[in-house]
């Protein structure tokens, strides 16, 4: 498995995890923890779309990225 695979499967891991166990829920959707996970998922998943140049899940990846960002760092300025 080369370097974008494995970056890519963890940032989608993390994704998915955020999202399981969000509709189990066992975290809010504004819970820091949420958030972490998604900005995280996301910045690996787009990393990952740009080292195999697949810009369109980078525009996408970056966009979820800066969109729980912004909740984040709000949360955390509180």
């Amino acid at each position: 498995m080369d370097a974008s695979s494995i970056i890519g499967s963890a940032g989608v891991s993390l994704l998915l995890l955020a999202f399981v166990l969000n509709i189990t829920n066992k975290l809010n959707s504004e819970a820091t923890a949420y958030l972490v996970l998604n900005v995280l998922g996301a910045l690996l998943a787009g990393i990952s779309s740009y080292l195999i140049s697949f810009w369109p899940f980078v525009i996408l990846e970056g966009v979820w990225m800066f969109a729980s960002l912004v909740p984040l760092i709000k949360k955390l300025v509180k």
